[in-house]
């Protein structure tokens, strides 16, 4: 079992998170990149833990955000990212380290309900959430 990563919640944290909002509420954010030559390692997640928005009906309720290392920035607009900054919002990326990045990107644009999930290469994190 791989040590998890700063700043990723505890599995028990996300359970609290979901029931205390209604998984119905919860707005994922996959900070994943499509772009496997940007971001190799996240061709080998893709292959159990489908990127958000890459196939019809799967993870309805999350979206395809991606975390870009070099500008430190994320393309909200352009996603379709609720304006409502009390959404609440769960980000991941394969193991956590852009999850948490774009947690913090995310609360710098005023987001107040955000937690970081980690991911799929996290099985008991990703157990919580991993289907929304």
């Amino acid at each position: 079992l791989m040590a998890r990563k700063p700043g990723v919640s505890e599995p028990s944290e996300i359970i609290a998170f979901v029931e205390k909002v209604g998984s119905e509420n919860v707005v994922v954010v996959d900070a994943r990149n499509t772009n496997f030559a940007l971001e190799a390692g996240d061709e080998a997640t893709n292959e159990y833990a489908p990127i958000a928005g890459t196939q019809e009906g799967v993870r309805p309720q999350a979206l395809n955000i991606p975390y870009d290392r070099t500008n430190k920035s994320m393309d909200l607009a352009a996603a379709g990212l609720t304006e409502e900054l009390d959404t609440p919002i769960i980000t991941h990326c394969g193991g956590g380290g852009r999850g948490q990045k774009a947690k913090d990107f995310l609360l710098s644009k005023g987001y107040t309900n955000v937690i970081n999930g980690g991911g799929p290469e996290d099985k008991e994190c990703w157990a919580v959430f991993g289907e929304l």
